[in-house]
């Protein structure tokens, strides 16, 4: 079971997909949308949601896609496009079924992929109305270091204890939730996996974070997004892949800062 409390369940596409919220009801307030990373969930979040929903006066759902967490459990392999399939055809349906009624998507990794393909779709011209975007270290384009990392972790996973302590998260969707996103990741179709045309489509703010000391990715995914829209940029030092974590003030206060100016506008 996934350690999230007090998980609630809703139905997309025949599978259960757990979910938090925390503050407002979307009726009531704009809501912040939290796209996990590739071996995430709920839980993996921790209290940072509920910390962003009071600072910033907004609901927050939180949700474990797919084979993550304590949701149903995916087919595998999964596709290439697997991050495509997320934004385009669930993330429009889980937004609907909740009622959600103006949101702003905060993505981690592959969930801020997931939140800029929603982003430069047709979707985001259709209701909910989208406020903005926030990324963290999310990737547009493959590299050598993401491949090369994502296979270092694989050995990580089968020989040491990593498995273990993503079943804590994950229970009996560990092996989904890894090797999913690690075969996919590895590919060969993957060297051509390119978000650049969703970039040239965007028109809500956004703000894109990344850690200088990014593991699974250079400072050029950052450089390809600013290239491409409006975006504001938060470079972190001292911190790798995951900036809510590793420099949590400093990514609190910056996103309280940008969804304030969206809620402005």
């Amino acid at each position: 079971m996934s350690v999230a409390d007090n998980p609630h369940f809703l139905t997309i596409n025949n599978q259960k997909l757990e979910f938090v919220w925390h503050g407002p009801a979307p009726d009531e307030s704009p809501t912040l949308v939290f796209l996990h990373e590739g071996l995430g969930c709920v839980a993996m979040w921790r209290d940072f949601p509920a910390r962003l929903a009071a600072a910033t006066g907004c609901g927050t759902l939180v949700y474990s896609r797919a084979g993550y967490g304590a949701s149903s459990p995916c087919s595998l392999p999964r596709p290439v496009s697997y991050m495509h399939d997320e934004a385009l055809d669930v993330l429009p349906l889980v937004l609907q079924q909740l009622g959600i009624q103006r949101t702003i998507l905060v993505g981690h990794s592959d969930g801020g992929s997931i939140a800029l393909i929603y982003a430069g779709s047709q979707h985001a011209q259709r209701p909910p109305e989208l406020l903005g975007v926030i990324t963290e270290a999310a990737h547009v384009l493959c590299e050598a270091i993401s491949v090369q990392s994502i296979h270092a972790i694989r050995q990580l996973y089968d020989e040491e204890d990593l498995r273990q302590r993503l079943a804590k998260y994950h229970g009996d969707n560990v092996d989904c939730a890894f090797f999913g996103w690690n075969d996919a990741w590895q590919h060969p179709d993957f060297w051509h996996w390119n978000l650049e045309a969703y970039l040239l489509n965007i028109q809500a703010p956004l703000l894109v974070i990344q850690g200088e000391d990014d593991e699974y990715g250079t400072l050029a995914q950052v450089e390809t997004i600013v290239r491409h829209t409006n975006a504001q940029q938060l470079l972190l030092p001292e911190c790798g892949h995951t900036p809510h974590r590793a420099q949590e003030e400093a990514t609190l206060a910056a996103m309280t800062q940008f969804v304030q100016r969206c809620l402005a506008l």
